[in-house]
């Protein structure tokens, strides 16, 4: 069942953005689609006997999580802006590593963290081993703010959260 609503969403998408209706096209998406939910299985449905209705509260959670995502992304490149543009640049960017132990339960909980922290500006995940994150971040505002609210938030949307 879960292969086929996701081949389903994977479709609808791979229809709304190519806007070709032909047949090359459409059974070029068909393939691709199934061909990506194959390969993504294991990834999406590593606990085969949570419901279907909570993956789809999971999946709404995901999309207000990537609004959120957003609007961080575009807040840390204004930070990123005004440490380039500061007169005096080498006062106010201090790079550092920050090491930090997550949570985080599920490895594609993990993954959507890490990809997360490198997706914002000023910051790039080096490294995952097991529990720890190494992050590489461009100033002492940027390194006082990993993970911060954003592993709270990756943790609601995969509901391993007391409040999800």
């Amino acid at each position: 069942m879960y292969f086929v609503v996701m081949f389903c969403a994977l479709m609808g998408l791979w229809t709304l953005f190519s806007g070709r209706f032909d047949a090359m096209h459409l059974g070029m998406g068909v393939i691709s689609c199934a061909l990506v939910t194959a390969m993504s299985r294991p990834l999406w449905f590593e606990q085969p006997t949570v419901p279907l209705v909570e993956r789809l509260r999971m999946a709404c959670r995901f999309v207000h999580y990537c609004v959120w995502l957003t609007v961080e992304i575009v807040r840390a490149n204004m930070h990123v802006l005004a440490l380039a543009l500061h007169p005096k640049p080498r006062d106010v960017i201090n790079p550092e590593i920050v090491r930090f132990e997550t949570t985080l339960k599920s490895d594609f909980a993990r993954v959507v963290l890490a990809n997360s922290i490198t997706l914002t500006p000023g910051t790039v995940t080096i490294r995952i081993h097991e529990d720890t994150f190494i992050v590489h971040a461009i100033s002492d505002k940027v390194a006082a703010g990993v993970p911060g609210e954003m592993e709270a938030r990756v943790a609601k949307v995969f509901g391993e959260t007391d409040d999800a």
